[in-house]
């Protein structure tokens, strides 16, 4: 399976996943672990992290696949939502909340 294609699956087949340095526990970038501060304060318990530190193709493929330069980058049901930045003005707005409820999450 090519890099895009793994994505694909992974992005589509998990309601909840968050592309980042480092892990949940050991986040390896201050944006990562905003990252993951934000979607406990939302109280997600079933978020799926894939460590693009892990693997370069992941790293380089999933700024193609979403057209962002950047992670972390979460997507809720298969749609990306952004960066920790992004993701900090829509929890401060109540959206993120809203999106995940949306979700079922």
């Amino acid at each position: 399976m090519d890099t895009q294609a793994l994505i694909k699956s992974q992005v589509t087949s998990n309601l909840v996943i968050l592309y980042m340095k480092g892990s949940p526990k050991f986040p390896q970038c201050g944006f990562s672990g905003l990252a993951i501060q934000i979607l406990q304060a939302c109280g997600v318990k079933d978020l799926v992290t894939v460590d693009v530190l892990a693997d370069p193709a992941i790293r380089e493929g999933i700024k193609i696949y979403a057209n962002w330069p950047t992670t972390p980058q979460l997507y809720i049901n298969g749609e990306f939502i952004g960066g920790s930045d992004i993701m900090k003005d829509l929890y401060q707005q109540g959206e993120l909340q809203k999106l995940l409820a949306e979700a079922g999450v």
